[in-house]
């Protein structure tokens, strides 16, 4: 009498793990690692190359010094959420797609003198603390929060 009734049970558990590994190979219907979604992604990019690393909740920049010009950012997913990358200042706003953890994208932007805040625009992510500042053109301003590393790294 438990025969049928164990046999049931053991076939639920096969086709849901059948389709838990089924959508896990689908990825979520994201598109890749660095296509681009919008017009500011650009996997060729020119100007000064910088690398963002995006991870939960915090966003590190290879560099903290900025002239006037052409930038080419590559941010990078290194966390266990989606993230993006939005600089926004007085050259406009542009964001980047999103971003799936391990994926990477590239975002062409021409910065001009002035202060940028540069951050995860994805769900609440820029209030957790996933922001900072940049200055173009002067010395690099300190940020004001506390997602950089001791020594004024960002």
């Amino acid at each position: 009498m438990t025969t049928p009734h164990t046999r049931h049970r053991v076939l639920l558990g096969v086709a849901a793990g059948g389709l838990t590994a089924l959508l896990a190979a689908c990825g979520g219907g994201g598109n890749g690692g660095s296509g681009d979604d919008n017009s500011t992604s650009d996997s060729g990019g020119t100007g000064t190359r910088v690398t963002a690393e995006l991870s939960d909740f915090r966003i590190k920049l290879s560099t903290e010094k900025f002239q006037p010009g052409q930038y080419t950012f590559t941010a990078k997913n290194t966390g266990s959420h989606d993230h993006a990358l939005e600089i926004e200042g007085p050259g406009g706003e542009n964001r980047s797609k999103t971003l799936e953890p391990g994926q990477s994208t590239t975002l062409t932007v021409t910065l001009e003198s002035g202060s940028y805040e540069v951050y995860c625009p994805v769900g609440g992510h820029k209030d957790l603390g996933m922001k900072t500042d940049i200055t173009v053109g002067e010395a690099s301003a300190p940020s004001d929060n506390d997602n950089t590393s001791p020594g004024g790294g960002y």
